[in-house]
């Protein structure tokens, strides 16, 4: 296994690029992820064990890199400004991506996190990557480097370093404003901001 810290950006980039699953602390919890693209996808739910039914969720670095993928009305565009980077999930209407990257699915979960080494990482890629929390489907989320890697034995690499909230993000359906899980951001300071 490959071992990171978060300063050694231009290294995890180039594992990144060569289509290996890391996991990496974010903002909220441990996550496990890997370059945007169908065999990696494919890779990354081999290492989590993930069925087939979940999708995984984007991390993108910018709104641009986010309407490059999904639609994004001028309500979501809100949304973004206000609480993006951060600990919140948009579920939007998905374009320019075949419906196997979405599990047959016409949304796609995105979020921006507030983590800049990530932030830095997905920018010098140029590329979103797919992101979920580090650990076996259905088990405990990982909150630590040594949780993701007694969880995720089969990881191509990890970088140390510690999460801030210690909580998964939010989950907001942009398509009917619903909150499917709640995290640190409510929907009373959404619908504040609208």
């Amino acid at each position: 296994m490959l071992e990171f810290n978060t300063e050694d950006i231009d290294l995890i980039v180039e594992a990144f690029s060569k289509d290996l699953v890391l996991a990496f602390p974010t903002d909220t919890v441990y996550g496990v992820g890997v370059k945007l693209g169908l065999d990696n996808l494919k890779h990354l739910k081999s290492v989590k064990n993930r069925v087939e039914t979940k999708p995984i969720p984007v991390m993108c670095a910018n709104l641009e890199q986010i309407e490059s993928i999904a639609v994004v009305s001028e309500q979501t565009k809100k949304i973004v400004q206000n609480f993006l980077p951060g600990a919140l999930t948009l579920i939007l209407p998905v374009k320019n991506l075949s419906k196997e990257y979405t599990n047959g699915m016409d949304t796609i979960a995105i979020r921006i996190p507030d983590e800049p080494f990530v932030l830095q990482v997905i920018d010098k890629l140029k590329s979103p990557l797919f992101v979920t929390s580090a650990n076996q489907s259905g088990n405990q989320t990982s909150l630590t480097y040594e949780d993701a890697k007694r969880e995720l034995p089969a990881l191509d690499g990890i970088v140390y370093g510690t999460c801030k909230a210690l909580q998964a993000s939010t989950i907001l359906d942009c398509t009917n404003l619903k909150v499917l899980r709640q995290g640190p951001i409510t929907l009373e300071q959404i619908k504040s901001v609208l």
